[in-house]
């Protein structure tokens, strides 16, 4: 388990010293424990990442499973992206343990890892079965989208053609792009990040200064209240 974990992972041979790099602040046993054994050599080594891959599985498994009824994916396609996610975190780990400064307890910082791993795997999944047109906008889909129902539909018709207005006029090309992509595309947040190449926090930030802006336009124009008690 332990060579198939490390080694066939392509692990490089690892120059790193078994104490934090200088300037490192003053680790915890545990996180101690971890750094001296994932820089050491031979049986230590090879105990401590069956022990970490094993963690950052039941990491994986957790995200996954809090993730996926957004992202359509079931059964055993879950186990092998957290077997996956597990394994690239894990080898990410090993080759970074060097840098790791104790400003957070080492599985703290081992598990952001995983999680980070966990988004990449579930954007690449994305891509690579379904078939969305980035360029493409649907603003017909966007009533479904705001949740209206058939005795609403000609204000959400109203509203949405009020929102293509400002998304046309107020928003930067990035912005309306991912609008676009998350609103109307429904495009997954982690299949965006991907795509654009960004990162969650930046694309986060970026929908909410695309929103703001919407529903400042929306206010001044009157539009906020077509559909009652429905927020920008």
């Amino acid at each position: 388990m332990a060579s198939a974990v490390g080694h066939e992972q392509g692990e490089p041979a690892r120059t790193m010293a078994a104490t934090p790099a200088d300037g490192a602040h003053d680790l915890d046993p545990l996180s101690a424990s971890w750094v001296r054994e994932l820089s050491s050599t031979g049986a230590a080594y090879e105990t401590a990442c069956v022990r970490l891959h094993a963690d950052l599985l039941r990491i994986a498994r957790r995200e996954l499973a809090r993730r996926r009824s957004r992202y359509g994916f079931d059964g055993p396609e879950v186990d092998d992206l957290a077997h996956q996610a597990a394994a690239d975190a894990l080898l990410a780990i090993t080759r970074k343990i060097g840098d790791f400064r104790g400003e957070s307890r080492f599985t703290t910082w081992a598990y952001r890892f995983v999680v980070l791993e966990v988004s990449a795997k579930i954007g690449r999944h994305f891509w690579s079965t379904q078939r969305v047109e980035l360029d493409g906008e649907d603003w017909d889909r966007l009533p479904d989208r705001l949740g209206a129902g058939p005795a609403e539909s000609s204000e959400a018709r109203a509203l949405a053609a009020a929102v293509r207005t400002a998304a046309d006029e107020v928003l930067t090309h990035h912005q309306r792009r991912v609008f676009v992509s998350l609103v109307l595309d429904a495009v997954p947040l982690d299949a965006l990040v991907l795509e654009l190449g960004s990162s969650r926090n930046a694309v986060y930030k970026t929908m909410f200064d695309a929103r703001r802006r919407l529903r400042d336009h929306l206010v001044a124009h009157g539009y906020l209240d077509v559909i009652p008690g429905r927020r920008s």
